[in-house]
């Protein structure tokens, strides 16, 4: 399986004005996870993203840590023999003879990489970025020595390291036009505020009073909300290849008075200071890009069981870049059969979270602590004319308004995810996953409720994407595994047609292979929604 893994790229965020501690870390903070209490086995202690990587039966990993080295001042080929070509040897970021010889003795498939870009001199994110770029060519051309076929490399970023990232891909295209897509396969962001930090405007005179602010000065600046730098990746990167990882749990972020100054801030959007919508430091609308794929997850920005120390951010990345099939979840009817009270001015918002099976982490999620539902709806079949998502990610993040609670994409996209078919239990029979669809109407007049809930219900969707695709939908866990189990032919004999049965067959979709519609309803809401398992090519 190492032999199928691309070589795997680790970059941290930003470290402050003081990066002494950031400098001393070997691993970058990816080495930090969190134990999650009054559970057992895979759901019990996730041990980080690194030793995760390194000890996964499926896609395993080999630490190629101390490969190169990045050095603030250009250093020396060292006096030993080597067949490495020397200009590999010599700068600020070099390759290792003897360590490359022992940990590359099979070549860079599989291998883990930290780019330490702290190590680095100045402090700057064009001098990251060609750090990052040259780490790229190096484990290319070790690649070439070694005679296998280079197929670029996976990056995941955390933070401002998205930021760095994106300076690396430009640096690479710079260097070799059109090259940036063949020496990286696919990019995932962990919160990374691509349109900016929507309170930070630091003063120029600030930069230059303090000394150790200074040194951040061009990393600060890169945080200005009035930047359109983030529509740059266009020119260089198919953004489809960039998965956004975007968190929502602000309240648990330590740092307090970013999410009071995040909640500040949408009083200059929307008039009001009543959501917060960030992960505590970056807006969801920030850690966005247009027209690239994205997921909630309900984590905030950094510490304790965050963005890039939860198991989400693991096994989100993973089913991005090994994943078999692309998965889609859109709407297609919808009926409100309840609320809109005849006094005050009511608003619908709709949800949907979606769990896998016997691992406990979401790989999407929405719902009214995470505010980000889509709406306000106004219409009862939920036909909204809502503002589309990838235009307004393509305005600055200080432009007036946040209009980004729009659908995913066009036909009214819910979420896109990815999932290895080769990956199962073996105590279940196909895909499944648990939707958790909600419905909630507030009273935007302050007459009536804030928080009605109109629908709320969990189904089990049950996929078989081999040969003779099929998808059932449960209304409870009871068939799914144990010794009720049923098998795709079992599930096909006792399966109904309509959101009252037990169990419900899928339908195809008429000239759209891979599709199908389904159907869920109980009081105040129904609706069909369409789900696609599709090969990725």
């Amino acid at each position: 399986m190492a032999s199928e893994l691309r070589p795997l790229i680790l970059v941290r965020g930003f470290g402050g004005a003081d990066v002494s501690d950031e400098q001393a870390s070997p691993y970058q903070g990816f080495n930090d996870g969190t134990v999650y209490g009054n559970r057992r086995g895979e759901n019990y202690i996730y041990e980080g993203f690194v030793l995760r990587a390194l000890k996964s039966p499926t896609h395993p990993y080999q630490d190629a840590t101390n490969v190169v080295g990045f050095y603030s001042n250009s250093v020396d080929a060292p006096p030993v023999p080597s067949d490495i070509d020397p200009d590999l040897l010599e700068g600020t970021v070099v390759l290792d003879p003897s360590v490359e010889a022992r940990v590359l003795a099979n070549g860079v498939a599989g291998t883990i990489w930290i780019y330490r870009y702290y190590d680095l001199r100045p402090r700057a994110l064009e001098r990251y970025g060609q750090g990052l770029a040259r780490l790229v060519e190096l484990i290319e051309r070790s690649a070439a020595r070694h005679g296998e076929e280079f197929r670029g490399v996976d990056i995941v970023a955390h933070s401002m390291g998205g930021l760095v990232t994106r300076e690396g891909v430009l640096a690479i295209d710079a260097a070799e036009k059109g090259s940036a897509e063949r020496k990286v396969h696919r990019i995932v962001t962990l919160g990374t505020p691509h349109r900016g930090i929507s309170f930070q405007r630091t003063p120029d005179w600030l930069l230059r009073v303090l000394p150790k602010v200074n040194d951040a000065g061009d990393e600060l600046a890169s945080f200005t909300p009035d930047s359109t730098r983030f529509l740059d990746w266009n020119d260089v990167f198919d953004t489809r290849r960039i998965l956004t990882v975007v968190g929502t749990d602000f309240r648990s972020y330590s740092i307090g008075v970013t999410t009071a100054l995040n909640r500040l801030s949408n009083l200059f959007d929307e008039g009001n200071m009543v959501y917060n919508r960030s992960d505590g430091l970056v807006k969801q609308a920030s850690a966005q890009l247009p027209d690239a794929p994205r997921t909630f997850v309900h984590k905030c920005h950094g510490g304790r069981d965050s963005l890039v120390t939860s198991r989400e951010a693991y096994e989100i990345a993973m089913r991005f870049f090994h994943g078999t099939h692309r998965v889609s979840l859109s709407l297609e009817d919808a009926k409100i059969t309840r609320g809109g009270d005849w006094f005050g001015r009511s608003e619908f918002y709709f949800g949907v979270s979606i769990k896998p099976r016997y691992v406990d982490f979401e790989l999407f999620h929405q719902s009214v602590e995470a505010q980000n539902c889509y709406g306000p709806f106004h219409e009862k079949d939920l036909s909204d004319d809502l503002p589309a998502l990838a235009d307004e990610l393509r305005k600055p993040l200080a432009e007036y308004g946040d209009r980004t609670t729009g659908w995913a994409g066009p036909d009214r996209l819910i979420w896109e995810g990815w999932v290895d078919g080769r990956v199962k239990p073996e105590q279940v029979y196909g895909l499944v996953f648990r939707a958790d669809f909600y419905l909630g109407e507030r009273d935007s007049f302050g007459i009536g409720f804030s928080d009605n809930v109109v629908y709320r219900k969990q189904y089990y969707i049950q996929a078989f994407p081999g040969a003779t695709p099929q998808i059932f939908v449960h209304t409870g866990e009871r068939y799914l595994a144990g010794p009720e189990a049923l098998t795709q032919e079992q599930l096909q004999q006792r399966a109904g047609t309509g959101a009252r049965d037990e169990i419900q067959a899928a339908q195809p979709v008429a000239g759209s292979p891979g599709y199908w519609t389904f159907d869920i309803g109980g009081t105040g809401f129904s609706g069909r929604f369409r789900i696609g398992i599709v090969p990725e090519a």
